[in-house]
């Protein structure tokens, strides 16, 4: 790797380089969609290749010129336009396979994977930018479960155990990209839980208890994504409680999905229908107001831990 990696620090103008980055990219990507419409396989690869071409370039550029936080965006942006190109030149070589399902196989999609692996090893190699590494992680998890799963549960278990390989390699390093193996490692293993538990009020209660775990591991491990994490899960429990869907409380705050309404038919030919909902409309403020305490309570004692870590010895008087 040329020299350490980075560790970018959150201001308002690396904000701002990141989002412009990521804007240049969806635009890419947004230019690729449109052309593959107008035009042929083999004329949209070529197209990709080009903008990869263009990104990787200017990521050069500003590396050279000492801008490596924009260096590394770019490099980023690369990354995911190869893929997005690897797939085009693959749907002209007619390895349409890339585009099938992890419950079959196919060994165009696994060298997809492989090639896309190789592409942001090289990246991160080379300008040592840490959001890089959430591209292997993710891509490393979609090889493994469509090398070895045919989907289902058993999927889900082979992503718990990639999340729970995540988080012990994490454990084992300080550089600023083991930040996205907690959060992609979290990421695996909550979904992997939420994919068996996402139902009854046992399965939620479940769902509760890892939410703790996640809360213990991001003391223990110092690093905050698992304590956001297990906060949704916590969020998702007391809306299961209190509305009768995970997304009740996003439902009444943003308009998305919640509890609905279940509706049967009668023997009449007609339909009733019932509200999902809580059966007192005081509920949600309640239970908010609780959850609310409950995570106050968990930052106090966290916080005691650290100030009784951090605390100076006794000093001892002098014989």
């Amino acid at each position: 790797m040329h020299g350490r990696e980075l560790k970018p620090l959150w201001t308002s103008a690396t904000f701002l380089v990141y989002a412009g980055g990521l804007t240049v990219l969806l635009g890419g990507l947004a230019a690729l969609e449109y052309l593959s419409v107008a035009n042929s396989s083999g004329a949209t690869a070529g197209l990709a290749l080009l903008i990869v071409a263009i990104l990787y370039a200017i990521a050069h550029a500003l590396r050279v010129r000492a801008r490596p936080i924009a260096a590394g965006i770019f490099a980023f942006a690369s990354v995911i336009a190869w893929g997005a190109f690897l797939v085009f030149l693959f749907d002209w070589f007619g390895w349409h396979g890339v585009h099938g399902s992890i419950q079959h196989f196919s060994l165009s999609r696994l060298v997809l994977w492989l090639l896309i692996l190789a592409a942001a090893f090289d990246g991160r190699r080379r300008f040592g930018f840490p959001l890089i590494r959430v591209i292997s992680l993710v891509v490393a998890w979609l090889f493994v479960i469509d090398l070895i799963t045919p989907g289902g549960s058993f999927t889900a278990a082979v992503t718990l155990l990639v999340g729970l390989v995540y988080l012990g390699w994490g454990m084992t390093q300080r550089s600023p990209s083991s930040f996205w193996l907690h959060v992609v490692g979290g990421l695996l293993i909550g979904g992997a839980i939420l994919y068996w538990c996402h139902s009854s009020d046992f399965d939620f209660a479940v769902v509760s208890v890892v939410a703790f775990l996640f809360v213990g591991i991001a003391y223990a491990t110092k690093r905050s994504s698992w304590a956001v994490l297990g906060t949704i899960g916590f969020f998702a429990a007391t809306s299961h409680y209190v509305t009768g869907s995970p997304l009740g409380f996003a439902g009444a705050f943003f308009g998305l999905s919640g509890g609905g309404e279940e509706c049967t038919s009668t023997s009449a030919g007609g339909t009733v229908c019932r509200s999902l909902g809580p059966n007192a409309p005081w509920a949600p403020a309640l239970g908010l107001g609780l959850l609310g305490f409950f995570l106050v309570a968990l930052g106090l004692l966290g916080r005691r831990r650290m100030t009784a870590t951090l605390a100076p010895p006794p000093q001892t008087a002098p014989e």
